[in-house]
């Protein structure tokens, strides 16, 4: 079969997966473009108002924050990634995965947390009182955790694997040939990773680092526990407390501009990333003595802060918990509630993945690779955002279904998709589809055009070809990606806050809510359940990092 006869079937089968792509991205991009509509419509004397009370603030609050959070992770995340790729020493293999471990946490638990440990009252001011032989908090008590530097500090011993992560693939991937020159030329283990590993290392720096403070900008819950006012604070009680939606929109498009900033960088780091082609693998060094327990503590500390801490305290506040008053009924609903939406945007996710990849894998071309694209800009905008610019889309889809059942029917069926949730499945699923389409290009990838070839010569169209022949063979990214995604939804907060039904939670929204009445205690058993199921992509990750 000529290419000419074969060329114009495939074009024309294609058109409908192109038109899907399209519809959606143009579902990913409407909270973004309904934002800036509804922000328009508020009176002419807000957007000075904000300008020169609530944003400058805000705004410098946010900036310092993410400034702090970003010098913390890139020098914690590259330094634990440089240890364990290029250096021997006692417990590299354990430390390997164990440093993946604090993304299993999300940032508002671990504020949860930190705030009764280190609580005036809490046990770790106890024990150190005692050892001095203070009798009271009035003698001696630490700084309060609830500052920008505790901010700081919490939030960066949260997201360092974000940087961690990418470092540490290209410290694999470098050619070794280049280390080696800088050791024969006399170069130490501290001079060869300062002028030969570091500045190879800098794209993955750019990457990683973009992506922690995209995380810390969509941070709600341990900002407002440790009293940081950021942007996404703003937009929150501008919101909830002044019942205020086009201010809240106007302080939420100050945030995109800093996140499309922040994305641009990602972006950039990528372009510059290269690997040499004929890369020798790294030889670790072997360290001895001090430096060998120098490298175990700088790997031990961020563990121990980042996980082992807080999930220690869970565990022990969660079992008190439970021997004083059982599992509640109450935990069973929320769990269940976080668990069919959670499967809900999961499901719609996959299924709005496959369309994407399909459709540039049926149609190639500028315009398909530009519709993915475009329908992965939600991961980059926080949840809070999200969540402002679905209100009056959603609110308007309401009034609509509502006039056409008042018409047809006599009687309306009131908040439809807010009352029924459909509004949080859709933040969910425009925020991580991102997450559904890069896994299943990822597993598409391996598949061979030679395959799409000669199902085709047996008769199958392009739709066919996909479901028979793609599908099967990227199932592994298809479950790979449906975890990682299941366990964003349940860790998801801001979102969740906004857009969630009336009298309806979820476990984050519980946990938040407990926390902020000062009732830790009453939340362990929710905390440590979020934790426990954020294990579960970290043992992906470390099952593929593995080497």
């Amino acid at each position: 079969m000529t290419p000419e006869l074969t060329r114009i079937p495939r074009v024309r089968a294609g058109m409908g997966w192109q038109a899907a792509a399209l519809a959606v991205a143009a579902l990913v991009l409407l909270p973004v473009l309904a934002l800036g509509l509804f922000a328009l419509r508020g009176s002419p004397g807000l957007w000075a108002h904000l300008v020169s009370n609530v944003l400058p603030v805000a705004a410098r609050q946010t900036v310092i924050l993410l400034l702090g959070v970003g010098a913390i992770v890139a020098t914690l995340g590259t330094v634990t990634a440089w240890l364990v790729a290029a250096c021997d020493f006692p417990g590299r293999r354990i430390f390997g995965w164990a440093l993946l471990l604090p993304l299993a946490v999300p940032t508002y638990i671990v504020a949860y947390a930190y705030l009764d440990l280190l609580h005036p009252v809490g046990p770790v001011q106890g024990v150190i009182r005692g050892w001095l032989g203070y009798a009271s908090p009035r003698e001696f008590r630490l700084p309060d955790i609830r500052s920008m530097p505790g901010c700081i500090l919490l939030l960066g011993l949260v997201l360092y694997p974000y940087v961690y992560l990418p470092v540490r693939a290209l410290f694999a991937m470098q050619a070794g040939n280049l280390l080696d020159a800088g050791r024969t030329l006399g170069a130490g283990p501290v001079a060869t990773f300062l002028r030969v590993a570091l500045p190879l290392a800098r794209p993955a720096v750019a990457i990683g680092t973009a992506l922690a403070l995209m995380e810390a900008m969509n941070d709600i819950g341990a900002a407002e526990f440790l009293g940081v006012l950021t942007l996404t604070v703003s937009v929150y009680s501008t919101w909830i407390n002044r019942s205020d939606l086009p201010g809240a929109a106007q302080i939420a498009l100050a945030m995109l501009a800093i996140t499309m900033a922040l994305v641009m960088l990602e972006r950039r780091g990528r372009r510059r990333q290269r690997y040499a082609a004929g890369a020798q693998p790294l030889r670790r060094m072997r360290l001895r003595g001090w430096r060998a327990g120098g490298a175990m503590l700088v790997c031990a500390l961020p563990v121990a802060l980042g996980f082992a801490a807080p999930a220690w305290y869970l565990a022990s506040a969660a079992w008190a918990r439970y021997r004083f008053a059982g599992l509640s009924p109450r935990i069973i609903e929320e769990a269940g509630n976080t668990a069919l939406f959670a499967a809900a945007a999961t499901l719609v996710a996959l299924l709005l993945g496959l369309v994407v990849t399909g459709a540039a894998r049926m149609r190639p071309g500028r315009l398909t690779r530009s519709m993915a694209r475009l329908s992965t800009l939600g991961y980059a905008v926080p949840g809070t955002i999200l969540a402002i610019g679905l209100l009056p889309v959603i609110a308007l889809a309401d009034r609509q279904i509502a006039a056409v059942s008042q018409a047809l029917l006599g009687a309306g069926p009131g908040l439809l998709l807010l009352g029924s949730g459909a509004a949080l499945v859709y933040a969910y699923v425009a925020r991580f589809l991102a997450i559904a389409t890069g896994g299943i290009e990822a597993g598409l990838s391996r598949v061979p055009a030679s395959l799409d070839h000669a199902a085709r010569t047996l008769g199958r169209s392009p739709g066919q070809v996909f479901r028979q022949v793609h599908v099967p063979i990227s199932r592994p990214a298809l479950a790979a990606s449906g975890l990682l995604i299941f366990v964003d939804c349940v860790k998801e907060l801001p979102a969740t806050l906004l857009l969630r039904p009336l009298n309806f939670e979820t476990l984050s929204t519980h946990l938040y809510g407990e926390a902020a009445r000062g009732t830790y205690e009453d939340a362990a058993i929710v905390a440590l359940i979020i934790v426990v199921i954020g294990i579960l992509p970290v043992i992906v990750l470390a099952r593929t990092i593995r080497r």
